[in-house]
């Protein structure tokens, strides 16, 4: 079905926070999905959680172009610290696995143009059974902010929930009493949904990008399973996303063991189109090159790092395609169309039937990302434009009108539309603009 417009929070405040980061979705490599919280360094030591893995994706997203590609934090997730507090109630690194401790591993990452990102949680305890931030979210921050780390990503277990929006707030107000610019990464709606709908405009207040939903799986179920809810729930999360504050549908665990190429172009293209954070759990070290070139694709990154800043949603279901499409800066529009068969061979979709194609009033510039790089010219509202997706495949354009004629009659359109309304109360306030 088409959506029309947003429901539930056109009238809700939609600043986002006031740190200056993340004014474009955050890029970089996180360890969790690939090396969750494996600590043992006598048996694994190339794969356990040290400062010996972290050096080494910091050397290869040089040495392999992911950091001109755009992927710029190397991110520490849970199972790093050790298991006590210093004597000053400091959270400190295992010793044994991080004998520099993290300051060290920061100046190394640092060194190499890179960012660090690292992890805690607003409760007790983190998930892993480390020491939690509750009690501490001022001596934490400030620790982080010595250590120059530059995001957290601050987790949700072990916390009342009745206390969960106090804490991720404390902590956000803690990090920006440091004075150290330090992206924000929450999981506040994911704790929240489990009982009641989040406060989202609380959430962009405080946090630079938030979950929403369940731990990505490396598998093409999980992958959907994540798709489909945010699609569910986009007349809630398009609104509050845009420059400063994103929903994150979780890690790419593209080049990884579970998804077929097909699908690791379908997570790339559709993460591209939601605005989401661009962080990849795989190992650098050992990736296929394929992947390698679905994760540097400059022209799906272009999409995702698009300075509009609005998020892409699904607008029709249609034979087993679904099409998202998401609004880009110069007047463009991208379109992904998703198969959802996962059988048989590509099937073949006339782009010119789907109310997307409206926007194309008189004549526009096609230009195919997917599933191959093709500039397909100027068309016209009567051409018989079609393109073939792989089973779990996704194809992905970018239509650009030709002249201010067109771009005038697509406005009286748009203004009707989620992206009328999401510019009003997202973008054209905010930055004095007009539409």
């Amino acid at each position: 079905m088409l959506v029309l417009g947003l429901v539930v929070l056109l009238a809700f405040k939609t600043e986002a926070l006031n740190n200056g980061l993340a004014l474009t979705p955050t890029m970089g490599w996180l360890h969790w999905e690939r090396f969750m919280c494996n600590i043992d360094c006598a048996k694994d030591p190339d794969n356990c959680i040290s400062e010996k893995l972290f050096m080494a994706m910091a050397d290869m997203m040089v040495k392999d172009g992911w950091k001109d590609a755009g992927y710029e934090f190397v991110c520490i997730d849970d199972c790093w610290p050790s298991f006590e507090r210093d004597a000053q109630g400091r959270m400190q690194a295992d010793p044994v696995r991080f004998p520099g401790g993290i300051k060290k591993l920061a100046d190394y990452v640092h060194s190499k143009g890179l960012k660090l990102g690292i992890y805690a949680d607003v409760g007790r305890k983190t998930c892993g059974g480390y020491p939690g931030s509750l009690g501490y979210y001022e001596t934490d921050a400030q620790t982080f902010a010595d250590w120059e780390v530059d995001l957290l990503k601050f987790d949700g277990c072990y916390m009342d929930r009745t206390l969960i929006a106090e804490g991720y707030v404390n902590m956000s107000i803690a990090l920006n009493k440091t004075g150290r610019s330090i992206v924000y990464s929450c999981e506040w709606p994911l704790y929240d949904w489990k009982v009641e709908m989040p406060d989202y405009p609380a959430i962009r207040d405080t946090c630079n990008h938030w979950r929403n939903y369940y731990d990505v799986y490396d598998s093409w179920q999980s992958v959907k399973y994540i798709l489909d809810w945010t699609a569910d729930h986009q007349d809630i999360l398009v609104p509050v996303a845009g420059p400063g504050g994103w929903n994150d549908p979780d890690m790419l665990v593209i080049g990884n063991y579970g998804l077929s190429f097909a699908q690791q172009e379908s997570q790339m293209a559709l993460w591209a189109m939601m605005a989401a954070p661009l962080i990849m759990s795989n190992d650098l070290r050992d990736i296929d090159p394929r992947s390698k070139e679905v994760l540097q694709n400059k022209h799906i990154i272009a999409i995702n790092q698009d300075s509009l800043g609005m998020q892409g949603y699904r607008t029709t279901q249609v034979n087993f395609f679904e099409l998202w499409e998401r609004r880009l800066s110069k007047n463009r529009l991208a379109i992904a169309i998703l198969n959802n068969y996962e059988i048989g061979y590509p099937r073949e979709f006339l782009i010119s039937s789907s109310p997307t194609w409206k926007y194309c009033t008189k004549v526009c510039n096609v230009t195919q990302i997917l599933p191959t790089y093709q500039e397909l010219g100027i068309q016209t509202p009567t051409t018989n434009l079609t393109v073939k997706v792989k089973p779990s495949g996704t194809a992905l354009l970018i239509i650009a009108p030709l002249n201010k004629a067109s771009w005038d009659m697509d406005k009286k359109t748009l203004k009707k539309g989620l992206f009328g309304k999401w510019w009003k109360k997202t973008y054209a306030v905010k930055n004095n603009n007009s539409f």
